[in-house]
């Protein structure tokens, strides 16, 4: 199917972008990557009469390490997996190299994935886990937003009309942190079937003193597993209590069956799939080098 007819826009400046858009409308939408709204045009699930195209617009994707790590909403995935920077948090790297394919992570922008909340996207739980600010830029001028207030529903953000995002912010890690990311698909273009993003701190080697545990893909937004968490905070992590962790995030997930799975299988999956991600965290926060790739089945 065809996209819906539409005019286009070249911004050469944000507040020129934000002004035009302004002008033009609801039925205007910016377009980053186009990666995430492109395929909802062509299915006639977004529908917008203007596109106003922001990747003309100069040092908008970028990535700087100056005691947080911040990324231009315009960064390609692609950039953001070949960051030695974004690899000193190795969730980042997880999510970004394992994002669909090599054209999609070319094209793709992170400020464009978080605009468009897709609950199937790879960024939601990751940003969650490691507590991202999101940076914007409105008529009403800049704002400051946390990522858990704002990404509020499927494809619902806290975006205002004529509001883009300009940049993300990403704290440093405790010392003794480390995280992991990790998904499973049927193969590499397609969405996946289930994903876990897990961020601990441990206190010494072996005993934990925060957890962040997030499932992706089998809900509308990002789902946060507190029992998975409380399971871990204060233990010393051994089989028994990953095991704990294991069985709260199949508890809490309500995947749906669909083309990428049953309902049981995607539960199944994600329980061991958070396994995995614990275990790899784990070593990580240990100091140790940990390679974390999607799993194809």
């Amino acid at each position: 199917m065809y996209p819906r007819a539409f005019q286009y826009h070249r911004t050469k400046s944000y507040p020129e972008a934000v002004s035009l858009l302004g002008q033009l409308g609801d039925e205007a939408k910016f377009l980053a990557g186009g990666q995430s709204l492109i395929p909802l045009m062509k299915l006639r699930l977004s529908t917008p009469g203007h596109l106003v195209d922001l990747n003309f617009i100069p040092q908008t994707s970028y990535i700087r390490s100056n005691g947080v790590l911040t990324f231009g909403a315009m960064t390609r995935h692609a950039e953001i997996a070949a960051s030695a920077d974004a690899a000193q948090i190795p969730m980042l790297h997880d999510c970004a190299a394992g994002i669909a394919d090599p054209q999609v992570r070319n094209l793709g922008t992170i400020g464009g994935s978080i605009a468009e909340a897709d609950p199937t996207g790879d960024w939601a739980p990751v940003l969650l886990a490691t507590g991202a600010t999101v940076h914007t830029l409105g008529p009403d001028g800049q704002r400051s937003i946390d990522i858990h207030d704002f990404i509020l529903d499927a494809y619902t953000t806290a975006l205002q009309p004529a509001e883009l995002i300009t940049g993300i912010v990403i704290p440093r890690p405790a010392q003794r942190s480390g995280g992991a990311y990790i998904a499973l698909k049927r193969c590499a273009p397609v969405y996946a079937s289930a994903s876990v993003a897990v961020q601990l701190t441990l206190d010494d080697a072996h005993t934990c003193n925060d957890a962040r545990i997030y499932l992706g893909v089998l809900g509308l937004t990002a789902t946060r597993v507190p029992a998975a968490e409380d399971a871990l905070r204060g233990q010393t992590i051994t089989p028994q209590h990953i095991d704990k962790v294991r069985q709260a995030v199949m508890d809490i997930a309500q995947p749906n069956s669909d083309m990428r799975g049953t309902a049981g299988y995607k539960r199944q999956a994600a329980g061991a799939l958070a396994k995995l991600a614990i275990e790899a965290a784990v070593k990580r926060a240990r100091g140790e080098r940990v390679e974390v790739s999607h799993l194809y089945a």
